[in-house]
């Protein structure tokens, strides 16, 4: 069976072009440069999931054709991850069922308070059903197959990557703790966050992304969650190391 991941976006929590901006990176006509808010589609193992649900979660579905998903494994409660679940209502309407959200606890917490009308005892009628399952850093099964979280930090918040087998994603981060770094060993595929060039307080730089990669080592990299402050991605690209490359929007890799 193959395994792949689609980004669904790649972008900030501003996408690009980000409104207002005349940039040569948001005035690109390069379709590689139009970026939705970061997400992406895991198929592992027949499993058909989704990291993060942010506010274009609606427009990548239809891009991308999707019609079911097992499962949303949400990285942390910032609403460019989490904007979007109020649309699992149509999977509620056309799967029959609540749909099920892997997000540690302090995650539904947030998601109690945005979405509050799903959590009352009498839920008005249409709203969407979540099936919360609660995960932090032990490794948990979906359908029986093994699913890894990785703690990572957010300048001072900690939230959590994933590891599919060979694949890890990890977005939003600027630190990855030396016993998450651990259970990355021997990972084929690394996807990970990077904002820009100069240093950010919440997330890698250029610079501490390629760090990251090269101790990982990881056979083929690719970079996520890109800002307009990083150049076009075609020139992106090339500035780059062979098995580095900046993710695009649609996107499909094998694992």
């Amino acid at each position: 069976m193959e395994n792949s991941i689609t980004f669904l976006g790649t972008g900030t929590s501003s996408g690009i072009p980000m409104i207002g901006c005349d940039c040569e990176v948001c005035k690109s006509p390069d379709s590689k440069d139009k970026r939705l808010r970061t997400s992406a589609y895991i198929q592992y193992e027949g499993l058909k999931l989704v990291i993060d649900c942010g506010p274009d979660f609606r427009q990548q579905m239809l891009r991308e054709n999707i019609s079911y998903l097992d499962a949303i494994l949400l990285t942390h409660q910032h609403k460019d991850h989490t904007g979007g679940l109020d649309d699992v209502r149509s999977f509620n309407y056309f799967q029959k069922k609540s749909f099920p959200i892997y997000a540690e606890t302090r995650v539904q917490d947030s998601l109690k308070k945005e979405y509050y009308y799903a959590f009352e005892e009498h839920p008005y009628p249409g709203t969407p059903l979540y099936d919360i399952h609660t995960i932090d850093e032990t490794p948990f099964e979906i359908k029986g197959h093994k699913i890894i979280p990785i703690r990572a930090i957010h300048y001072k918040l900690p939230i959590l990557g994933y590891r599919f087998g060979d694949l890890a994603y990890i977005t939003d981060a600027n630190f990855i703790p030396e016993e998450s770094m651990a259970k990355l060993a021997g990972v084929k595929v690394l996807i990970l966050s990077c904002i820009r060039r100069t240093k950010h307080i919440a997330h890698f730089s250029l610079g501490e992304a390629l760090e990251v990669m090269d101790k990982i080592g990881a056979e083929r990299n690719y970079l996520t969650h890109l800002s307009h402050q990083l150049e076009r991605c075609t020139l992106l690209d090339k500035a780059l190391p062979d098995n580095i490359h900046p993710a695009y929007d649609g996107l499909n890799i094998k694992f």
